[in-house]
């Protein structure tokens, strides 16, 4: 078969340059957590919104950012994602208080909806088949690499000078692929009727808000303050309004029919289960290593590199294996082993010991990981034609922002208040519950594509 051409490796070059920004801005906030709150205060709270002010506004306006992406081409939207997430890094690194770090997080989040949904498009409708598996699983392994580079270089600008340093490490890729962009031959491609539904988007922000807001307000002013079940109530009424909406609206930026696909339902449904209980387990990890358990900034991050240098190594690979065997298999067994690494995570005591506590779980959980992530992807958007590929991956991204999101929100819950020994063996319980309920899910709906007799293109 022919060799990829320049203009898709290219294509696969920007998509992978475009998502390690946002990938790499994850694994620097997970380990600037304790940093920040020292610096400018609010404890456990600040923490949470400062994850979930991102994650709120990248899961609402990741949807619109589909319907964007298809309205105005992959490759503009994509250049818009890259300046904006250049622009609010600045701001978050310049922050002077808590909440105008918040509000720049928030903007952040919508600019970081622009980047990975049309990251993956562009590869979805450039590859297909078995090619197509494969170029996701080359995305994967090496996106993963933010995840390796993310908490050394975040955990060293911490450790050795400061947090905001960790926010100005963004602008390095976010150049490169810009670049690359000016080199690329390729016309964008745009959907004639595709509409944006900011109607959607707004009532999708407030029904999230308030749902967030009531949960992480909770474990402080209880379930009776007016703030907490006002917002609460607010929030599910917004959200049944936003659904209710896309069932009326001729031009939905969440089109339900998406979910009549099979494989599409049941992937989204396992999305929510795997990435809520990821979200938990770096959050909880992160910030009970520095808090609790002593360590440095940089060796809190370094903790769960293997995870990253597993996924690195063997997703290529995983890809190309369930480009030929299917995705069902490796969306059962990956979950569950991840279950697996976060019960054996458990092992963490008071005297903590990485080697003998913390590293058996991680490797375990790395190969769950490793073996779930790209059959996952590969399952869910390719089960969408290519002229839905911008909204499709909206979609599962959102489920999976959303799931991080309301993760996060619950945590004070999950680990009854305060985030000490007693409370991070509750997350991994937690995290091990989820993961395997995750691989239930994928056992019971995923389906195996028929075998075809060839590939509309050579793998990557």
């Amino acid at each position: 078969m022919p060799a990829a051409t320049r203009e898709e490796r290219l294509i696969l070059w920007i998509a992978i340059i475009a998502s390690f920004v946002a990938f790499l801005d994850g694994t620097v906030v997970n380990v600037a957590l304790p940093a920040i709150v020292d610096d400018l205060g609010g404890g456990l709270t600040t923490q949470q919104w400062t994850v979930d002010a991102y994650l709120l506004t990248l899961g609402a306006f990741i949807l619109v950012a589909g319907s964007i992406s298809d309205s105005f081409g992959r490759i503009r939207v994509l250049r818009w994602g890259l300046v904006g997430f250049a622009v609010t890094s600045l701001l978050i690194a310049a922050a002077p208080t808590a909440p105008i770090l918040i509000v720049a997080r928030l903007l952040q989040g919508i600019a970081g909806a622009l980047l990975v949904p049309s990251s993956l498009a562009l590869i979805t409708s450039t590859f297909r088949g078995a090619a197509q598996a494969r170029a996701i699983g080359t995305w994967t392994g090496i996106t993963s690499a933010a995840m390796v580079v993310g908490p050394l270089i975040g955990g060293l600008l911490v450790d050795l000078a400061t947090w905001r340093l960790a926010f100005f490490i963004n602008v390095v890729p976010i150049g490169a692929a810009l670049w690359l962009l000016t080199r690329l031959s390729t016309r964008d491609v745009r959907t004639p009727d595709a509409r944006v539904d900011f109607v959607g988007a707004a009532l999708c922000v407030v029904g999230l808000g308030g749902i967030v807001l009531a949960l992480i307000e909770q474990p402080n002013l209880g379930w009776t303050s007016p703030l907490v079940w006002a917002c609460g109530l607010v929030g599910a009424i917004a959200f049944a309004a936003f659904v209710w909406r896309q069932t009326r609206t001729a031009a939905p930026m969440l089109p339900l029919s998406l979910f009549s696909v099979r494989n599409f339902a049941w992937g989204n449904l396992a999305t929510w289960l795997i990435y809520g209980a990821l979200s938990l387990n770096g959050f909880a990890i992160a910030v009970y290593l520095q808090e609790h358990a002593g360590v440095t900034a940089t060796a809190a991050g370094l903790a769960t590199v293997p995870v990253t240098i597993i996924l690195m190594l063997g997703s290529s690979a995983v890809g190309t294996w369930a480009g030929r065997l299917g995705p069902r298999l490796f969306m059962t067994l990956g979950p569950l082993t991840m279950a697996l690494g976060a019960a054996l995570m458990m092992l963490v005591q008071a005297e903590f010991n990485y080697w003998w506590q913390l590293l058996p779980g991680v490797m375990v959980f790395g190969v769950g990981l490793t073996l779930t992530v790209s059959p996952l992807t590969s399952a869910i958007l390719g089960s969408i034609e290519p002229a839905r590929a911008g909204v499709a991956s909206a979609t599962n991204n959102a489920v999976s922002r959303v799931a991080g999101l309301i993760a996060i929100a619950g945590i004070a819950a999950i680990v009854g208040g305060e985030l000490d020994l007693a409370g991070f063996h509750r997350a991994m319980a937690a995290t091990a519950l989820a993961m395997a309920a995750g691989g239930l899910v994928s056992w019971i709906g995923i389906r195996n594509a028929p075998a075809t007799t060839a590939d509309a293109h050579s793998p990557v």
